[in-house]
């Protein structure tokens, strides 16, 4: 009986031996999952985290983009009405230099038509003296030396035409030697 005590306590202590070491595996082994998890669990984030700042910095990045896209637009828009207002207002500027000179306005064909009944019989002579002055003008105006002309030439296209209109002669002037040749007619 005593062998048969010693050998249940024996097996007895074995298998408590057995279930103490099972228990700590299976303590061990739901360790390293929960460690397993949780390193998951940061990665997981890590990478929320990152995406996270990849997206804001995107975002950040179009928006400084697109602000940087109003803001051309806006300079140009700025610019085009500068270049506007400033052609707009040379514009202004020569037609009341031109109505300052003028004796009687410009000088139309319907304003021609109209008069043509009440002129003198030296209108034939007028004519003449109006295309001999025109001629005279024109001419002048082609001969523009070199220089002039290769400095227009560097000029920006607005400039160099407003240039030529200015050279060009212009109606009052015209007017101007019709009164003259009137008078020297009579």
């Amino acid at each position: 009986t005593l062998r048969t005590e010693e050998r249940q306590r024996l097996a007895r202590e074995r298998r408590e031996e057995r279930e103490k070491q099972h228990a700590a595996k299976e303590t061990q082994i739901l360790e390293k999952e929960r460690k397993a998890k949780l390193q998951y669990e940061k990665q997981m984030e890590e990478r929320q985290r990152k995406l996270k700042e990849m997206k804001q910095k995107e975002e950040q990045r179009r928006a400084a983009v697109e602000e940087k896209r109003k803001q051309k637009i806006e300079e140009e828009k700025e610019r085009y009405e500068a270049v506007l207002h400033r052609t707009l207002e040379r514009n202004q500027r020569l037609e009341t230099r031109q109505k300052r000179w003028s004796w009687g306005g410009s000088v139309t064909p319907d304003s021609e038509s109209k008069t043509a009944s009440k002129r003198s019989p030296s209108a034939a002579s007028l004519r003449q003296a109006e295309a001999a002055v025109s001629k005279r003008l024109s001419s002048s105006a082609a001969l523009l030396n070199a220089s002039e002309r290769a400095r227009r030439s560097q000029l920006s296209p607005l400039d160099s035409s407003v240039i030529s209109r200015l050279l060009a002669p212009t109606q009052a002037s015209l007017a101007r030697s019709k009164s003259a040749a009137t008078l020297s007619a009579d």
